[in-house]
């Protein structure tokens, strides 16, 4: 049965004592500290932006092709990790990404220009870029390994993380210099890599069970023509996504506020439900995958995320549009995950980084989108597109196996 639709399960019983089941549950635990990691330190730095942006006394515009640093050092580097993870392995990547992002959170408080900013900020992408695409390289594995899809549950330490980086942030930003308190999270970020990396780095990805062992070429993974569509394919889904992520938390509280007369701190609070829903979502996801299986997954999470966003946008009053971002990021939660995951079983690192760049892509490419929207008609006219790209995702997933499997039918 093609791996695409269904899920095997890992037998259950007394491996609590086997090596090899004690060194999965190992690794499984370090690369959800890596993953938390990423979005506490990312989610840390974005608190601090408005104080940043005093500091270097930037214009919003100079600001905005500063911050352009990030996306470009993330983007670019996406595109070579895949490189690095089949020479030196996914779990070294990861480590020394973790080293570096850790070290270069403190960078941006050190700089008095906009140009220093962005300078710094393309070191700070670059970092980000590489750890995305070698713990999900990692974690690709590592599910391969466990016979279970616990890929949501990684992207649900990472929604964990970011929402105490930025509630911790919001706390100190009052009482710390950003100084301090990027400078903190740099001793954090190396605590936490220092606690967890020796364990990635004593072993190495896990093989795929014998079963599963056949349908993967053995050595590193290069993709033919067919393969490269099908990875754009899930790419595509994941950019579906990611352009969510970026309007609702680039527009979200905008529209709540200037279309639906929100009060400021319920329209703050619209992206937060969304985070908070998305994690539940991805939290609830490895038993979600195993009921529905991933296509039915995808499908179902793409429309939901599309009629919740429908609700969002076009609800007249607040609290129905803010039930729209909660059942939008439910709808999102695992269509990321399941994405990725799928790229890095047809292609390994490489899809991974494939997958991963044109999600990201997603993300930088729906505020702007959004907002010259906006301009041409209407904000809420604007944020339908989430819920049009979100039901595209939905139509992709159930169109895209099928294509897969009359390609593969004779080999079967």
């Amino acid at each position: 049965m093609p791996l695409l639709n269904k899920t095997a399960t890992a037998a259950r019983g007394s491996a609590g004592g086997d090596p090899a089941a004690r060194s999965l549950s190992r690794l499984r635990t370090a690369l959800t500290l890596f993953f938390a990691l990423d979005g506490f330190l990312f989610a840390g730095w974005v608190v601090r932006i408005p104080a940043i942006k005093q500091q270097t006394g930037a214009s919003s515009s100079d600001l905005g092709l500063a911050l352009l640093g990030v996306s470009a050092g993330a983007v670019v580097t996406m595109t070579l990790t895949g490189r690095l993870c089949r020479r030196y392995g996914s779990h070294a990547v990861t480590v020394a990404a973790g080293v570096l992002l850790s070290l270069s959170i403190a960078l941006p408080p050190l700089t008095h220009s906009a140009l220093a900013l962005g300078a710094v900020l393309l070191v700070f992408g670059t970092a980000y870029g590489a750890i995305n695409v070698g713990m999900n390289s990692a974690a690709v594995d590592l599910v391969a390994a466990l016979r279970r899809p616990v890929m949501p549950s990684f992207h649900a330490a990472f929604s964990l993380g970011g929402m105490l980086g930025a509630g911790l942030g919001g706390l100190v930003a009052g009482g710390l210099s950003p100084t301090a308190h990027l400078l903190g999270l740099t001793v954090t970020g190396l605590l936490l890599t220092a606690a967890a990396g020796p364990v990635l780095l004593r072993h190495p990805s896990p093989a795929p069970p014998e079963s599963l062992r056949a349908a993967r070429p053995a050595g590193p993974r290069r993709m033919d023509r067919r393969t490269r569509r099908l990875v754009t394919v899930f790419g595509v889904i994941a950019l579906c996504t990611a352009y969510g992520e970026g309007a609702l938390a680039d527009w979200g509280a905008l529209h709540l506020a200037q279309d639906l007369g929100a009060h400021p701190g319920v329209a703050a609070a619209g992206y937060s439900l969304f985070a908070l829903a998305m994690t539940a979502g991805r939290l609830s996801g490895t038993a979600l995958l195993e009921r529905l299986g991933r296509t039915r997954t995808l499908a179902v999470g793409g429309a939901t995320a599309a009629a919740g966003m429908l609700l969002g946008a076009l609800a007249p009053d607040v609290w129905a549009a803010l039930l729209g971002f909660a059942v939008t990021g439910l709808g999102l939660a695992n269509i990321f995950p399941v994405a990725v995951d799928r790229a890095g079983a047809l292609a390994g690192p490489a899809g991974v980084a494939a997958a991963s760049t044109l999600g990201y892509g997603g993300m930088l490419l729906g505020p702007p989108a959004i907002g010259f929207l906006a301009d041409w008609s209407s904000l809420p006219t604007a944020l339908t597109t989430v819920a049009a790209l979100a039901a595209g995702a939905s139509v992709i997933a159930v169109v895209a196996p099928r294509t897969r499997h009359a390609r593969t039918a004779g080999a079967a």
